[in-house]
């Protein structure tokens, strides 16, 4: 084969070369712009929010999320274990400690039994996390978390255009927070937002996202010439006003985005569903899935790492699904999460982007059945 297949890849293009121009243009190319708040207004609009505050990415958006919230030392957060450490990390950032629950076997969001049980007398919230975009069980978390005066955060790192029960990935929780990394499904290379309803919420995080002061666009447009005052540790936090409008113009992509890795995971369905050592990832009845990654089920019978292996020197870039976080010793002693490990050991992420054709689809396909039935058959 002459060109690998990649995991991932931007959609980009004139249209965001054109809104840079702009941008650089304009003569405001840092952080917290002009470029910025246009992108906040149309981002909380997508997202079904009243707020939304553009970032460095999305781990910063957690960061703040918590911090808006006022979770600190002493305190307990209950996270999803099948993620990206980010989302534990996020919380250890504050002081608090994350609280790993297990997820479901079918969709791989946190199981809401798992985070009724492992509430204690300090816990004082919940990071649910839409795996790979698709949307947790909001309901079912809502209900425990009002039951028992609990907040409930969404982490919508790769979420952007999902839906649950008809309402938008980034309005079905307090607060939510998006990822604009490489191979999100609406990219700037770097970047994330915040979205919420709650003006307290916003106020706070878009005060410590500039290191605990107004922003100087809030500052530039007064009459007077304000010296803020550092009265509050901050961080900076903000996304440059050139990625804003890249994102500006993603966004405008977004259905053709959507709509092409729909396409893609339908046609991988077809052609991997009925394989005794796949299982094709399932989407629950009631979601849209955007499709962020394609991520299979590999028998335990198979060695992954041979399968990588193999499907990398024939040409298919892939890799494993994501982190089992309780295993991951920075976090210490944990309670066990057996259903993530499973997947942590068992899944295989294979090339997923709104570029695929048809023929790269076909060709990702025939390698990943191929290889694994002939080290299926070698280890008979």
């Amino acid at each position: 084969m002459s060109e690998m297949i990649a995991l991932g890849q931007p959609t980009v293009g004139e249209a965001e070369l054109a809104a840079i121009a702009e941008v650089f243009a304009s003569g405001w190319l840092s952080g917290a712009g002009p470029t910025c708040r246009r992108l906040e207004e149309r981002f909380a609009a997508a997202s079904g929010t009243r707020h939304a505050l553009a970032t460095s990415n999305c781990g910063s958006a957690l960061h703040l999320a918590l911090l808006g919230l006022r979770v600190g030392p002493g305190d307990e957060v209950i996270v999803a274990d099948y993620t990206f450490p980010a989302t534990g990390h996020s919380v250890m950032w504050t002081g608090a400690r994350p609280v790993f629950a297990d997820v479901r076997p079918d969709i791989w969001t946190v199981e809401p039994a798992a985070v009724e049980a492992a509430i204690t007398e300090r816990t004082v919230g919940i990071i649910a996390v839409d795996t790979f975009g698709q949307p947790a069980d909001y309901d079912e978390l809502r209900e425990i978390a009002d039951r028992r005066s609990l907040f409930v955060i969404e982490d919508a790192a790769c979420a952007a255009g999902a839906t649950y029960k008809g309402r938008p990935a980034g309005s079905l929780a307090d607060v939510a927070t998006f990822s604009f990394h490489g191979r999100k499904g609406m990219t700037s290379g770097e970047g994330g937002a915040l979205v919420t309803d709650r003006d307290d919420l916003v106020e706070r995080a878009r005060k410590l996202h500039t290191y605990g002061v107004e922003g100087a666009l809030t500052r530039a447009q007064l009459s007077n010439l304000p010296i803020p005052a550092f009265d509050e540790l901050g961080y900076n936090y903000r996304l440059s006003d050139v990625a804003a409008a890249i994102m500006l113009a993603q966004l405008d992509r977004l259905p053709g985005l959507l709509a092409a890795r729909r396409a893609a995971a339908a046609r991988y369905d077809e052609r991997l569903k009925g394989q005794d050592l796949i299982t094709t990832p399932a989407q629950a009845p009631d979601r849209e899935h955007p499709w962020q990654s394609y991520v299979v089920t590999l028998d335990p019978a198979v060695d992954r790492g041979e399968v990588a292996l193999a499907l990398r020197a024939r040409g298919v870039q892939c890799t494993f699904g994501t982190y089992a976080s309780h295993l991951q010793p920075v976090y210490g002693d944990t309670a066990p999460c057996p259903v993530s490990a499973d997947l942590f050991a068992q899944h295989l992420a294979i090339p997923m982007h709104a570029n695929l054709g048809d023929d790269q689809i076909e060709t990702v396909a025939d390698v990943l059945i191929d290889t694994v039935t002939s080290l299926a058959a070698r280890g008979d």
